[in-house]
């Protein structure tokens, strides 16, 4: 861990009082030159000392994520995947030397991938970017990333299954009692600033939760009461599903079954209260 400035001009002036030959430095000014010179000399030391921190960083983030076979290097071979290129059989690697850094980015498909173990199968949920949010790769995108790549780097004998699903869709209940001097009894800003106050808070939570993260009633609720207006943010009902599954009530916390959520207006029922 790096050490302070301070520790190091100590260290110097230290190593000073250490030579007889330099007794005649003895100024106590901050601003003498030999000071002067001890104060640079240890910001470059410091320097140095946060350059070494920052090495051993990176090199720690890449053992831990280089490792063949586990679950984040999975990961990371997901995020990888460039749609419509092909592995070089000897490496199993792409090669970009003719490409340019936008054209290998375009290629990257996958902007979200988690990977679960189940029973001995390793589960890995992909999602793609379209537009401002995420959506599920297409059906012939999903099939190279699992029969043209995935399966060709994976370990021998592991079952290995990529998926890319419609976000889950949740169904919000809600009573907010608002301060009418900031918001019209339909929830709009009365200064004209934002017609969707809340459900721009509630989108805006959803889009912060990690992909395959865990949604929360509690930290919505706690999301909702920062909006200006709103004095009481109460969540009537909460309720989420995926597939064809019927909704399933949210007690406190729900994980996707999809990596993410997504909220429409059909399904986000908002009576406003006002507060007096």
């Amino acid at each position: 861990m790096a050490r302070t400035i301070d520790f190091w001009y100590n260290e110097i002036i230290s190593a000073k009082e250490r030579q007889p030959a330099l007794s005649g430095l003895d100024s106590t000014s901050k601003v003498s030159i030999f000071r002067l010179i001890a104060e640079v000399i240890a910001v470059v030391i410091w320097s140095l000392d946060q350059l070494h921190d920052l090495h051993r960083k990176e090199i720690n983030s890449i053992i831990e994520t280089k490792k063949p076979s586990r679950l984040q290097w999975y990961q990371d071979l997901a995020l990888n995947f460039q749609y419509g290129q092909d592995l070089d059989q000897r490496t199993g690697k792409y090669d970009n030397s003719n490409l340019t850094v936008e054209q290998v980015a375009a290629r990257k498909i996958v902007h979200q991938a988690a990977v679960t173990e189940i029973s001995g199968m390793l589960r890995i949920k992909l999602a793609t970017r379209i537009g401002n949010a995420l959506g599920p790769l297409s059906q012939e995108q999903l099939n190279s990333f699992n029969f043209g790549y995935i399966s060709r780097l994976k370990d021998a004998g592991v079952v290995v299954a990529g998926e890319s699903l419609p976000p889950d869709p949740l169904r919000l209940e809600l009573d907010i009692w608002y301060n009418p001097l900031v918001l019209r009894s339909d929830g709009k800003r009365i200064d004209g600033n934002s017609a969707t106050p809340i459900k721009d808070a509630i989108v805006a939570y959803l889009r912060s939760l990690p992909f395959n993260g865990e949604y929360s009633n509690s930290k919505l609720t706690d999301s909702l009461q920062q909006v200006e207006g709103v004095v009481f943010p109460v969540i009537k009902n909460a309720s989420a599903r995926y597939g064809l599954l019927p909704f399933v009530s949210i007690d406190e916390k729900y994980i996707p079954d999809a990596g993410y959520l997504e909220l429409t207006d059909s399904n986000l029922q908002i009576a406003y209260r006002e507060y007096v």
